[in-house]
């Protein structure tokens, strides 16, 4: 029950950017869920899975019960079905690992208390409530992983713990397995007749529900020594709406293990593996979040049927989990580690709505609303983003917020969270450009593609004349394009380009803007090295806005290959020439032994303190052009700019 996103189809398919029928309600009653296919984990694709057969574990406070199910001769007993505790401490030993070459099960484990519990929030330092490093597990893992018994549950949990020194190595060894080898039953999930329910039968057939995973993992975990229980309760997985509500039995079940004097939460169904949309296939996508989960982010979207199980202090009421805000385990997995706001519905404000995110490190993002690319303004900031999103539509309006890591190798943005917008009015002056890209303005992700110290930190540039100028200073072999686009069909790239013009002097550079007329652009700024002789890459954009309707500027003069990036016109800027007008010329270029005018006729510029100056008649000529003779032993000149004269 992870709140899903329509990217997640496509990123199941490529990787993980990504159930209908009847769920269990745990009494062997079967209620509708409404068809969405999701994931088994709670990530940004799918929704996690959960139903289960029977209500497993639950305390009272009117004494201790025990029942213990007897099964016949050649099946393997479940202890502890139904366990509840009265009041007071009444904890039982912890048995701890047993040798591998003669297993015992563990006595009743007992309940949590005050050593157990975590504090509410989270506090950031970790995801999970142990301390772990995944790398001292990975010959573990592997091993674990290459484990094939099952003639018997013993058997395999003899197999599995041959490596295994501690408690925890037991555990982890276990969990791996089950996570590896136990499918999604999809065919059990729609028929319960077929489904298998007992660990010996969720074994032998190699699937089962979220019932039978809890419970193979809740045996296997008793045979090494490990106490473990099965919880069942509430799950925001499988058919999950935002601020829905939870009413009746429960709906998932999952387990807690006891190691180094406390216990600790897993939940191997959603670290299986996933279904396709259509729930007619499993594939098994491991999902380290699920092992040991922190109970701060573990009630996230896990609420058990007895509060105790939650592990916290202070513990949330049902109300609590209902409004808080979901997020999947990618949410925590890419580094994030707060959203603001932390309620999942949102009310615009005349026609806006704003939305942040931290994280620990730098990371891309990208939104959609309503399934497509929203109105909005999203800005990277150094760990973490800011968006301002503007609804076209009034009512609701889903928002979904996908990220993936700034240095990772893997393309796929990952859904972390999603939003229900409330609009109750639009505000029409915002609508941007088709062009605009998200995110907006310059980021740590422009600074690490050699765009130094921008001129205009912020992602929207005013302008009342429509002209503005944007510098940076350059990273070393550094060479920029830029071009100006509009939803104007008259600005084709071509002469949107041409509103642009570039000025170096040393490691900076300048871009002067002159706006066409008034309305919003947006500039385009790409890059790539000067010693690669490959395509200009895109790195960042600005929205620049003009409300002057008097403003119509003319293209900057047309440049050549041969105009060098060091060169610079202050006269004449406009690209449009008066016709029959004498026109004063003002160029810097060194380097350069001559510098003509070509117009009816030629007229040479003088060079004066390092510019060169002159002046042109434009009467007779449509075009006019700047011509420059490099080197004085050679005879020829080349075409630098291009000046078109207005007709007569």
């Amino acid at each position: 029950m992870c709140t899903a996103c329509q990217e997640g189809k496509q990123q199941q398919q490529l990787e993980q950017q990504r159930f209908t029928g009847l769920q269990d309600d745990g009494n062997g009653n079967s209620k509708s869920r409404p068809p969405q296919g999701r994931d088994l984990h709670g990530q940004q694709v799918p929704r996690e899975l959960c139903t289960q057969t029977q209500t497993v574990t639950s305390y009272s406070n009117e004494g201790t019960q025990v029942t213990v199910e007897v099964h016949p001769k050649d099946t393997t007993p479940q202890l502890f079905k139904k366990l509840s505790f009265g009041k007071g401490p009444r904890g039982l030993p912890s048995l701890g690992g047993q040798d591998n070459k003669g297993f015992q099960r563990t006595k009743a484990p007992r309940p949590p208390g005050g050593e157990d519990l975590h504090a509410y929030p989270w506090d950031k330092s970790s995801l999970k409530s142990l301390p772990v490093d995944l790398q001292q597990f990975e010959k573990l893992d592997a091993y674990a992983l290459k484990v094939n018994f099952k003639s018997s549950v013993e058997e395999l949990v003899r197999a599995l713990l041959k490596p295994a020194r501690t408690d925890l190595e037991k555990v982890r060894a276990i969990w791996m397995w089950i996570c590896h080898h136990i499918e999604y039953d999809i065919v059990g999930y729609h028929d319960k007749s077929q489904l298998p329910s007992k660990p010996m039968e969720v074994l032998l057939a190699g699937k089962g529900i979220c019932e039978g995973y809890a419970g193979l993992l809740e045996q296997m975990c008793s045979i090494a020594g490990i106490q473990c229980m099965k919880i069942s309760g509430y799950s925001k997985g499988y058919g999950y709406k935002m601020g829905q509500t939870f009413t009746g039995d429960s709906d998932h079940a999952w387990n807690a293990v006891y190691l180094d004097g406390r216990w600790h939460l897993l939940d191997s169904t959603w670290g299986s593996g996933a279904v396709d949309d259509d729930f007619t296939k499993f594939t098994f996508r491991y999902n380290e979040f699920y092992f040991l989960t922190h109970p701060a982010l573990f009630i996230n979207n896990h609420f058990p049927d007895n509060s105790n199980w939650q592990l916290l202090k202070p513990t949330l009421t049902l109300k609590e989990f209902e409004n808080n805000m979901l997020h999947s385990s990618n949410f925590y997995l890419l580094g994030l580690l707060t959203a603001q706001p932390e309620t999942s519905t949102i009310h615009t404000v005349n026609g806006k709505a704003s939305v942040s995110l931290d994280c620990r490190s730098a990371t891309l993002f990208k939104f959609k609303l309503k399934g497509a690319d929203g109105q909005g303004l999203m800005t990277l900031k150094k760990r973490g983003m800011k968006l301002d999103i503007y609804p076209q539509k009034t009512g609701s309006n889903k928002l979904q917020i996908f990220a993936k890591p700034s240095k990772g190798s893997d393309d796929v943005y990952q859904c972390v969270l999603e939003y229900a917008v409330e609009c109750g009015s639009v505000d029409t002056a915002a609508r941007f450009p088709r062009e605009l890209h998200q995110p907006v303005g310059p980021s740590w992700f422009s600074e690490r593609h050699g765009f130094l110290r921008p001129s205009h930190p912020e992602p929207i540039i005013h302008t009342n004349d429509g002209r503005c100028s944007v510098s940076f200073t350059l990273g070393k072999d550094i060479s920029v394009l830029a071009s100006l686009h509009g939803d104007d069909s008259r600005l084709s790239e071509e002469l949107g380009r041409r509103h642009i013009v570039q000025t170096h002097r040393g490691n900076q550079i300048e871009l002067k803007i002159h706006l066409p007329h008034a309305g919003n652009f947006v500039l385009k700024i790409y890059a790539r090295k000067k010693s690669d002789p490959g395509n200009y890459d895109y790195i960042f954009n600005y929205l620049l806005t003009c409300l002057n309707t008097e403003v119509k500027w003319p293209p900057f003069p047309q440049s050549y290959s041969k105009w060098l990036g060091e060169y610079e016109v202050l006269e004449p800027l406009s690209g449009l020439l008066p016709a029959n007008r004498n026109v004063h010329f003002k160029l810097r270029m060194q380097g350069v032994a001559k510098v003509l005018v070509q117009a009816e006729n030629t007229y040479p510029l003088t060079q004066s303190r390092g510019y060169w100056e002159g002046t042109c008649n434009t009467s007779g000529c449509r075009e006019v052009f700047v011509m420059v003779h490099e080197n004085a032993n050679h005879s020829f000149y080349s075409h630098v700019l291009k000046y078109e004269v207005e007709t007569q």
